[in-house]
C-alpha cells in the first residue's frame, strides 16, 4: 500500500460517494471549509497497487493546548476491504508521523467513524493509539431511513413527536421558510447565541458558521430553515445535504416559545426537502451516550430520537503521542470535559 495526495475534487468525490459509512466532514468542502478558516490540510488516497482503497483528510490544528494532525471521521473505507483495515490504518500512520514531525505536531487525533467493535478499537491499540479525553465530533449519533413514503415515516415516529408535527401543520401562526441567503445566517446566530447561553456551551462564531455555509453553497449543498411563530423567528436550522445525506448540522430555538412545536414542524421539513433531493438517509447528528439525564443533551437527544431511527456508535476518538507535551494537552482536555458536563 501506498499514499498519494489528491487534489482533484472529482476523484475525491468519485471515490466517496462508493462508501457507505462516510458524513460531510470527510467532503471536498468541509476541506475547502477548513481553508477558509486558515488550517492546513492534506488531502491523502490510500491506494493497493493502482485501486483506491480509502481516503483521509488530514487537519493540522493549532491551539494554545498543543499543535496535533486530525482525522475528522475518517478514514474511509470499504467493506469489501474490511481485511485490509489495519493495514490501511497502519500505512496512513506512518504517512501522518512524516506530516507531524515536518509540522511539529506533538500528537495525532483520528475520530474514526467505523463502528464501534472490538475489533475496530484492536486495530488502534496494535499501533500504540489511546482513546482521547474528549471528542471533537459525534461518536454517537442518530440516523433514520427516510426511503420510505412520508405517511410511513410519521407513523413511525414517537406518538407526541407526530402529534406535534401535525399541530404546528394546522397553526395558521408557524411558518418554516427555507433560504440560502447568507444573510439569514445573522438571524440564525441570534438565536443560537441565545441557546448557547442557556444550554451553557460555546458557541462557534458568526464567521465560522458563514465561511461553513459559503464552502458548501456553491453546491446547493447547504440550507438555511427559519422557524417562524406571529412572524418571528424563533427556532433555526442549517442543513447539509451531500451524497444522498441530509445532516442536521446546527440548531437553536428560543426557549419563551418551547410550549409553540415550531421546532418540530422545521425538522420534519427539513427531513423532507432530504427526499426531495433523493437523500436516503437523515443524520440528527449527536446524541447522548447513555441515559444519564444530567447530561447537558438530554432534552435535545429526546426531541431527535422522537422522529424515528436508530443508533449508530463508531470507535471512540483516538490520539497517538509524538511528544510529552502531549499530556498536558491531556490533563487540559479531560479537566475541560469534567467542567461541562460530558
Amino acid at each position: 500500500m501506498y499514499i498519494l495526495e489528491l487534489n482533484n475534487k472529482n476523484i475525491w468525490e468519485s471515490s466517496l460517494s462508493e462508501r457507505k459509512e462516510k458524513t460531510f466532514l470527510d467532503s471536498w468542502n468541509w476541506g475547502e471549509f477548513q481553508k477558509r478558516e486558515g488550517s492546513k490540510i492534506w488531502r491523502l488516497g490510500i491506494y493497493d497497487n493502482e485501486e483506491l482503497i480509502g481516503v483521509a483528510l488530514v487537519i493540522k490544528v493549532k491551539a494554545k493546548r498543543g499543535t496535533f494532525l486530525f482525522v475528522p471521521h475518517g478514514p474511509i473505507t470499504g467493506l469489501k476491504i474490511e481485511i485490509q483495515k489495519l493495514g490501511i490504518l497502519e500505512t496512513l500512520i506512518n504517512k501522518l508521523k512524516e506530516i507531524a514531525k515536518q509540522e511539529k505536531a506533538h500528537f495525532i487525533r483520528i475520530a474514526p467513524i467505523w463502528e464501534k467493535s472490538k475489533q475496530n478499537n484492536d486495530f488502534f491499540r496494535e499501533l500504540e493509539f489511546m482513546p482521547a479525553p474528549i471528542h471533537i465530533h459525534p461518536e454517537v449519533t442518530w440516523e433514520l431511513d427516510i426511503r420510505p413514503p412520508e405517511e410511513e415515516l410519521l407513523m413511525s415516529m414517537r406518538k407526541t413527536t407526530r402529534y406535534l408535527i401535525r399541530q404546528a401543520q394546522k397553526n395558521p401562526d408557524i411558518e418554516i421558510v427555507k433560504t440560502q441567503n447568507i444573510e439569514d445566517l445573522k438571524k440564525f446566530n441570534e438565536i443560537y447565541c441565545s441557546t448557547a447561553i442557556r444550554h451553557k456551551f460555546v458557541p462557534f462564531s458568526l464567521k465560522y458558521i458563514q465561511n461553513q455555509f459559503s464552502s458548501f453553497s456553491p453546491d446547493d449543498q447547504i440550507l438555511i430553515f427559519l422557524g417562524k411563530y406571529k412572524n418571528e423567528v424563533v427556532s433555526s436550522a442549517v442543513i447539509v445535504y451531500w451524497q444522498n445525506i441530509g445532516f442536521y448540522h446546527h440548531g437553536a430555538s428560543l426557549s419563551k416559545y418551547n410550549k409553540i412545536p415550531v421546532s418540530y414542524l422545521l425538522q420534519w421539513e427539513a427531513i423532507k426537502e432530504a427526499k426531495n433531493r433523493e437523500c436516503q438517509r437523515y443524520n440528527f447528528w449527536g446524541i447522548t451516550p447513555d441515559d444519564n439525564k444530567n447530561h447537558p443533551w438530554t432534552g435535545l437527544s429526546l426531541f431527535k430520537k422522537g422522529f424515528g431511527g436508530h443508533r449508530k456508535d463508531y470507535v471512540q476518538t483516538q490520539d497517538l503521542p509524538l511528544s510529552k507535551i502531549y499530556y498536558l494537552t491531556f490533563i487540559f482536555e479531560k479537566m475541560r470535559k469534567i467542567k461541562r458536563g460530558l
